[in-house]
């Protein structure tokens, strides 16, 4: 079978000539945080470039940070189409860190790169999709409902707007979470199976985003070390409230101002997207 994906891939960039297309994008900011009573302020820096290429059907974006000395990618992706079998292909191993520092790292590196290949099955309005590791993917829309299911790892997914609501499940081989979303009187609010809760609305000009972030419980570290998605242990968090006021101004850029409760920081960011 890998073999075979590897042939689909292949042919797709064999048969093409020189890019047809590129487009480029983007994202810039800085920001000032006062991390809070007690703790010295900082000044960070962020950079990030994408690079979409088009030939066809054929699409190659790659995603590079570049606030340091040099370059450094942090996506590379390719998709295209064969008739009705797409193809893609996810070509960066990201980076990690592996320490037992309470937020829940993997022991040793994952493998983030993988093919899948994906059939638009004459299956009414179904979608077989079939990647690397050999699992299988069966999703679809019925009356309004989007419906996924990966055979084999008991994955299955569901999301629907009804009624003005946007409502979304993922069962996780029998663990369930799910979000609610809706606008009411212009406020747009959304609550999730983690207590988090959010209300963005317009303010004079400005825009704010008030934010409860629920209380998290730690989760024990996996029991075989050597297993290869072992990971440490997870430490508690208590609840917390952000509030965020941001404003686009005239030059292109966005200022915002951050409240954080859990450190009772405060951030200024300047931002631009292009």
């Amino acid at each position: 079978m890998k073999k075979l994906i590897a042939l689909f891939a292949v042919s797709s960039v064999a048969s093409t000539a020189a890019i047809a297309g590129i487009a480029l994008s983007g994202t810039a900011s800085v920001s000032y945080d006062d991390n809070g009573s007690g703790t010295a302020s900082s000044t960070s820096y962020d950079a990030d470039l994408l690079i979409t290429g088009t030939a066809g059907g054929t699409t190659v974006t790659a995603g590079y940070d570049m606030e340091g000395a040099s370059l450094a990618t942090t996506s590379a992706s390719l998709a295209t189409t064969i008739g009705p079998v797409t193809v893609t292909a996810d070509m960066h191993n990201a980076a990690e860190t592996h320490n037992d520092d309470g937020d829940g790292d993997y022991l040793t590196d994952q493998d983030d790169t993988g093919v899948t290949v994906t059939l638009d099955a004459p299956i009414g309005d179904a979608t077989i999709g079939l990647d690397d590791d050999g699992a299988v993917t069966v999703s679809g829309t019925w009356s309004g409902v989007t419906i996924s299911h990966n055979v084999k790892t008991n994955v299955s997914t569901g999301s629907a707007a009804i009624a003005g609501m946007d409502m979304s499940v993922t069962n996780d081989d029998g663990s369930s979470t799910w979000s609610l979303g809706t606008t009411v009187s212009g406020v747009a609010l959304t609550l999730d199976s983690e207590a988090d809760v959010s209300a963005v609305f317009g303010l004079a000009g400005n825009t704010m985003t008030v934010s409860h972030i629920g209380e998290r419980a730690s989760v024990a570290a996996t029991t075989d070390t050597a297993a290869a998605t072992a990971v440490f242990s997870t430490e508690s968090a208590a609840a917390y409230t952000t509030v965020a006021i941001s404003r686009a101004l005239t030059s292109g850029a966005t200022l915002a101002a951050t409240y954080k409760s859990s450190d009772e920081s405060l951030t200024l960011k300047a931002s631009v997207a292009f």
